[in-house]
């Protein structure tokens, strides 16, 4: 069903088969007509099939009996929550200790008496590289393994062993091999063995007489092999991360549940803990219809949002006056925050019933006055033959303080900072600016960088704690740079700014050498005394060997924010 694997999937909509799911005779014209509501784009009409596009956050549009329960809901069908009985079953999944360093999360669910033709068959494998690619980021956060569960016997094992200490026969083939002849020789095993092969242990899945179910995230036993003769199976997702494991789960359970299958409990064992998955309750957010209302430009009820929310198959309950409490079903891994219940409340509103109208009060849009003193900075600063970096605004105590010989200073920390790399908001351009330096040392010289963004400062405003300041940095560094042609520079800027008298005057800091900088201020019209900066000077060695370079750097960095007005 799926055509291309792209950041915008297309799909191929047959009419009959879409009918089939909604439980209604559609025509292509009424196909063509709604489908855009739900966000699809239209690339293709066929005699009896519509081909559109879909974005790739609606990971349960990847298949059929996805789409038709969103178009049920859109067309006023079949409103509301969808809820999906999860039975008790007796299928247990022991996940060992071997595979914490390789592949550490496992959750599985078990699928009965659903009915698969050939096309069913096609659809489900589609499906699941979707969402391989979609929420498993090509396998690296989550894969899926779909089997026949009457092939093996429960209880599973999920662990890892030495490359030569088992063997199967993969998917597709009828040679068995070993665990690392499968990287070697299989198509997949060639494409995904990055994501197992910096371990000496590789992932398998395997039943209660070791035969072998998978080894993840590579490719399935053709033991367990899908075909339309399957009516029970065994979905079992692994990952290096453990949300994207229950997403993909989730999404793919409640699709088997709409085609006829029921799911039922599966208990997962590991060292610390047990669970039952798959966890399908719904999620719970709060909207304020007056908000929904203000956001989209429009007068609504609590009992019309109500109704445009069911529409998008969501479940709705008041808590109050303009306040409603939202249950959003297991599959709708997309809705984050508040404004996208107001995107709900759209859709089920219906883009095709807003009303374009013309701005009350006529005005002349302005560049912002902040933007437009940085654009000025950088003309002069590319006049003066300097070339513009672009960093992030998250940076590491290391680099913005240690390597720049400063104490740690108060700074807006990361709460759960994914990497050792990025843990803090910077509080000022020259450290990364350093780093560029770092990152650059092959280039030829001299090398002559500057910056104009961002940095947050804490303690500035009384509402949030820290304040958004624009600041600017540069740097030139080559066998000769020194402070009397930073110092120059920086005069050259302030000139060409217009901003009055300039003051250069003796400072200390600890990045700069002793004796070579200096603090920055200078004359602003309106204002009768001095504004203070920043600072200007030559690095001090041990900075330069912290950052591994070995030309003199001269460097100066100025707090622009007081000038914008």
């Amino acid at each position: 069903m799926v055509e291309e694997v792209s950041p915008t999937p297309v799909i191929t909509l047959h009419r009959k088969k879409l009918s089939k799911y909604v439980d209604r005779k559609l025509t292509l014209s009424e196909m063509t007509e709604w489908l855009p509501w739900l966000g699809f784009d239209i690339e293709e009409v066929g005699e009896d099939h519509v081909k559109v596009e879909f974005n790739p956050n609606r990971i349960d549009f990847s298949s059929y009996s996805g789409i038709a329960r969103a178009f049920r809901g859109l067309r006023g069908w079949e409103t509301g929550l969808p809820t999906y009985n999860v039975r008790e079953g007796g299928t247990l999944l022991r996940i060992e200790d071997a595979v914490s360093e390789v592949r550490p999360f496992m959750l599985a669910a078990v699928i009965r008496g659903i009915e698969l033709d050939e096309d069913g068959v096609v659809d489900l494998m589609e499906m699941q590289e979707d969402l391989h690619w979609g929420v498993g980021r090509d396998r690296r956060k989550a894969s899926i393994g779909v089997h026949n569960l009457d092939a093996v016997k429960a209880p599973f094992t999920y662990t890892a062993v030495p490359p030569d200490s088992a063997e199967f026969i993969p998917l597709n083939t009828r040679e068995k091999m070993s665990l690392m002849e499968v990287l070697d020789k299989h198509e997949k095993g060639a494409a995904y063995r990055h994501l197992v092969d910096h371990s000496d242990r590789f992932p398998l899945l395997i039943d209660s007489e070791a035969k072998v179910l998978s080894m993840p995230p590579i490719i399935n036993s053709e033991l367990t092999r899908v075909d339309e003769e399957t009516r029970n199976l065994f979905i079992d997702v692994t990952g290096t991360d453990q949300l994207s494991v229950e997403k993909s789960l989730n999404v793919l359970t409640t699709a088997l549940a709409e085609m006829g299958g029921s799911i039922e409990a599966v208990e997962v064992k590991c060292s610390d803990r047990k669970l039952f998955s798959p966890d399908l309750s719904p999620q719970i957010m709060k909207l304020r219809t007056a908000y929904a209302s203000r956001t989209l430009g429009l007068k609504l009820s609590e009992d019309a949002v109500t109704k445009c929310l069911e529409r998008c198959r969501l479940g709705v309950k008041s808590l109050r006056t303009g306040l409603l409490e939202v249950k959003i079903p297991p599959y709708r891994i997309d809705i984050l925050h508040e404004i996208d219940l107001v995107e709900e409340v759209a859709i089920g509103y219906g883009y095709n019933r807003f009303t374009p109208t013309f701005p009350s009060s006529v005005t002349i849009g302005e560049e912002d006055c902040t933007l437009k003193l940085a654009d000025g900075v950088r003309k002069i600063m590319v006049g003066l033959g300097f070339i513009e970096v672009v960093n992030f605004t998250l940076t590491n105590e290391n680099h913005h303080f240690e390597k720049m010989r400063k104490e740690t200073e108060p700074c807006v920390k990361l709460a759960n900072p994914v990497s050792s790399e990025y843990t803090i908001m910077r509080t000022s351009l020259l450290p990364t600016l350093m780093r560029n330096l770092a990152d650059n040392r092959h280039e030829s010289f001299p090398q002559k960088l500057f910056e104009v963004s961002d940095v947050v400062c804490l303690n500035k405003d009384r509402e949030t704690g820290c304040e958004r300041r624009l600041h600017m940095a540069s740097v030139v560094s080559y066998s000769a740079a020194s402070f009397t042609e930073i110092k120059s520079i920086a005069e050259a800027l302030l000139l060409n700014m217009d901003l009055g008298p300039r003051r250069f005057n003796v400072a200390e800091s600890p990045s700069f050498i002793d004796g070579r900088a200096a603090s920055i201020t200078c004359g602003a019209k309106g204002r009768t005394a001095h504004v203070s900066l920043g600072l200007v000077g030559e690095i001090h060695p041990e900075v330069l060997n912290n950052f591994g370079l070995e030309a003199p750097v001269a460097a100066f960095e100025l707090d622009l924010q007081d000038l914008v007005e």
